[in-house]
């Protein structure tokens, strides 16, 4: 491969050059939502650079599995095992059963993907499809002593490590020991930082959701999932893990030990982290109430490209700080670009020297720790160099594979504004129902959901960015 891939892994705490584990192809996963609540635009930050990052691999040539799970069992509130399960406490906000607000937060979640121009992952598992692969690697755990059991819970054994903290350096090392101090002491645990690996008992609320197991019927506990369901797609091996930087410790830290005491080996080689968005009282949660999602920024006049293009101006490494007054200034120049790019005259030839040359320049940026900043100063110099418009359309049409910014799209489809929010719901569910038909070579049922779709007036495509679909006419 002409172009090596190179960003901060936080594991080395080094910019590192990704060498896979098998040649020419990357094995990726991203901790996906908590389905009980809208995702806020600081959620959806994350969401956006994971996409640029398995967009730009895929650019520079690399074949890439993208796995990413669905949360839809009983999320903690805290990483101390305690508070109120975030399923249960939408539930009842709503008056639905726990299953209907996964469903129903789980196509909220797709949609507002789509609107930003995010690639649905190659695999989307949710946590209740794998009870049975939890439950055996929790027995595995305690057959080789990583966990024990205490008070009808069971725990992994974090004394078992030689470096439970693999994330920190020694000096951060000696302040996590003392992270939960302001937390209800759980009298079950050996050490402060065991973790609840399956719950049968918990301080909180009873769980709506609970299954059979041989420490006696319970669930699972925040951390199992990501572990089994990319060891269930991926393999023994992983390449690169992605989330944001609040799910390092302990939800990345706890993945870790767990799955590299089951597997015996070294689990995952780089590990790419997204940094807060904040506003100006502090980092954007949904714990306030109100919080910002696509549909409110779309009614206050704001296309949802141009929340994409606020994020690909900052490095992802960075705190980013949102306010109206930027998404202003933003909007004035994605429409100013926009049209730039519109005015331009398809015709001409395509000069090969200056079509290497950019497309060399957009490698070389995105290929450096994702910087997605000078892609986009690529594209502006692009727009000013003395050449056809011809090449320029080209350029641009590669540059947006990456990017996504819907630059070369001449307006709006009409579907998209005909199309009620349930029916894309619909189709959504459809289309993920027919890919898990094709995954299992049930490829009698993908034709008849096809089939059924067409029935409907609604035509799907296989493309190489995914599933496509608009309306007949």
């Amino acid at each position: 491969m002409e172009h090596k891939f190179q960003f901060y892994n936080t594991l080395t705490r080094r910019m590192e050059t990704v060498i896979p584990h098998e040649e020419g192809k990357i094995a990726m996963y991203t901790c996906g939502p908590t389905v009980y609540h809208y995702a806020h635009i600081g959620n959806l930050r994350s969401y956006i650079m994971e996409d640029v990052l398995e967009k730009s691999l895929r650019y520079i040539g690399y074949d890439v599995k993208r796995v990413m799970n669905i949360t839809d069992v009983g999320h903690l509130s805290s990483d101390a095992d305690t508070g109120e399960d975030k399923m249960l406490k939408g539930a009842k906000r709503e008056h639905k059963t726990v299953m209907e607000i996964a469903k129903f937060y789980t196509d909220a979640f797709f949609l507002d993907c789509e609107k930003l121009n995010i690639k649905r992952p190659d695999v989307v598992e949710p946590a209740t499809n794998c009870i049975p692969d939890f439950i055996h690697m929790i027995e595995v755990l305690l057959e080789k002593g990583y966990a024990y059991t205490a008070g009808g819970n069971v725990y992994f054994d974090t004394a078992k490590l030689n470096d439970y903290f693999v994330f920190s350096s020694q000096s951060e090392k000696e302040l996590l020991v003392g992270v939960r101090d302001d937390v209800e002491e759980d009298a079950n645990k050996k050490n402060k930082n065991d973790f609840v690996l399956w719950f049968t008992r918990s301080k909180f609320e009873d769980q709506a959701l609970k299954w059979d197991s041989p420490w006696g019927v319970g669930y699972p506990g925040w951390h199992i999932e990501c572990s089994c369901i990319s060891i269930r797609h991926l393999g023994e091996y992983m390449d690169i893990h992605c989330g944001g930087v609040d799910n390092i410790f302990p939800h990345h830290t706890n993945e870790i030990a767990q799955s590299e005491s089951y597997l015996g080996h070294k689990w995952c080689g780089y590990w790419f982290h997204v940094n807060h968005l904040n506003d100006k009282s502090g980092k954007m949660s949904k714990s306030g109430g109100d919080f910002l999602t696509v549909s409110l920024l779309q009614e206050k006049g704001y296309d949802p490209m141009v929340y994409r293009m606020f994020c690909l101006q900052s490095h992802y490494r960075k705190p980013l700080e949102f306010s109206y007054d930027v998404m202003d200034n933003m909007k004035a120049a994605y429409t100013k670009l926009k049209k730039k790019i519109a005015e331009l005259k398809k015709e001409g030839q395509t000069n090969p020297e200056v079509f290497a040359r950019y497309k060399d320049k957009f490698m070389d940026a995105v290929s450096n720790d994702l910087n997605t900043s000078m892609a986009i100063t690529i594209l502006y110099d692009l727009l000013k160099e003395d050449c056809s418009d011809m090449t320029k359309w080209e350029l641009i049409c590669d540059f947006d594979r990456v990017l996504s910014l819907g630059l070369t799209a001449q307006e709006e489809k009409q579907q998209d504004r005909d199309v009620d929010e349930e029916t894309k719901s619909y189709i959504l569910a459809k289309i993920q129902e027919r890919a898990s038909a094709k995954k299992q070579k049930d490829f009698a049922k993908a034709d008849a959901i096809r089939d059924e779709l067409q029935e409907k007036g609604i035509l799907i495509k296989d493309t190489r960015e995914g599933v496509v679909w608009e309306m007949k006419k």
